[in-house]
């Protein structure tokens, strides 16, 4: 029996990296999964992994960042499961190009990573939570970011839709609790990602080296793996977490404990 037996999960960028391991994840638990992407090679495969495993999973491609996309992911999986139980807002972009002040960033750019980020949080909450209230409660995650907390040079949109998925977070966990509904949320430190390969090589850097040098960042000294974050979003979905809501949980191998003074202060005070 898998902890998740018969449960109807969404994921946003189910296909690959965070989201994917969590759509597998999900699946060995008994759930029937729905994942929602816009890499339609990659969705299709990773349900091909999921079914050829024996898992349960379907595969919809859309745009988290529009009102169709997510009305049609819920809709699809109501269709074909019964209803939503949870939902893992997982999806999330940081384009090569938007690592740029604000000044520099085009307006369509800022647009597409709120989108993206923050809005589809609030899209997936907005079709979901009936279904969720029919069976008397349900969860729902949203992979935020240490950037969420702090942040770093050239990407205000990124941070913005960051702070804001926290926010969102804290603020429905008021709204929705006397329905049974958990909302809760993931601070991933640096992740070994297609999104972060991409944002590396975007910027120049040497893959390899940098992919190194960013585990080394952290205090447990290496770059976290998605089963990292699946394996969290699991318990935080499970009934073993059923009185935690409104609350984030930084799983960055200690980055924000460090804290940026770190990085410029010698551990004996000096500079």
């Amino acid at each position: 029996m898998g902890e998740f037996d018969g449960k109807s999960v969404i994921v946003t960028g189910g296909a690959l990296g965070i989201g994917g391991a969590a759509s597998e994840a999900f699946a060995r638990e008994g759930a029937n999964v729905t994942i929602l992407d816009w890499n339609e090679e990659a969705g299709n495969d990773a349900v091909d992994t999921i079914v050829s495993g024996g898992g349960t999973a379907q595969f919809i491609h859309a745009d988290a960042g529009t009102t169709e996309g997510c009305r049609s992911c819920v809709d699809l999986a109501v269709e074909t499961y019964g209803g939503v139980n949870v939902v893992f807002n997982n999806v999330g972009i940081q384009p090569p190009d938007s690592y740029v002040d604000a000044v520099e960033l085009p307006e369509e750019t800022w647009d597409k990573i709120i989108a993206v980020n923050l809005k589809s949080r609030f899209l997936l909450a907005k079709y979901s939570i009936p279904h969720m209230r029919k069976v008397g409660g349900g969860v729902i995650i949203s992979s935020a970011s240490v950037q969420g907390l702090q942040s770093m040079e050239g990407v205000s949109a990124y941070a913005a839709s960051k702070g804001g998925d926290l926010s969102l977070m804290r603020q429905m966990s008021l709204d929705f609790a006397k329905d049974n509904i958990r909302v809760v949320s993931v601070n991933p430190g640096a992740i070994d990602t297609p999104m972060v390969r991409n944002a590396i090589t975007g910027t120049g850097g040497n893959l390899e080296d940098e992919l190194i040098t960013t585990g080394l960042a952290h205090p447990i000294g290496r770059i976290g793996q998605p089963s990292d974050i699946a394996n969290m979003v699991l318990f935080l979905a499970s009934d073993k977490a059923s009185f935690v809501t409104g609350s984030y949980f930084n799983v960055d191998g200690g980055f924000m404990a460090m804290g940026a003074w770190a990085n410029t202060v010698g551990a004996d005070g000096s500079k």
